[in-house]
């Protein structure tokens, strides 16, 4: 395979790499911020979630 005969593809401009980086930012946090949550929930009820009848 040749890589000279390939054409580049989509290019982004600045604004739109300026974008993309702030929506992965945010993502990154709300996925941060949501793991948070479910460790602070689990050490809350802590070891008595366990012994709940079935």
């Amino acid at each position: 395979m040749a890589t000279e005969d390939r054409e580049p593809g989509i290019i982004l401009t600045d604004e739109e790499k300026k974008r993309r980086r702030q929506r992965n930012v945010a993502i990154a946090l709300a996925l941060t911020a949501l793991c948070v949550l479910f460790w602070a929930v689990t050490l809350v009820k802590g070891p008595a979630m366990f012994n709940r009848p079935m």
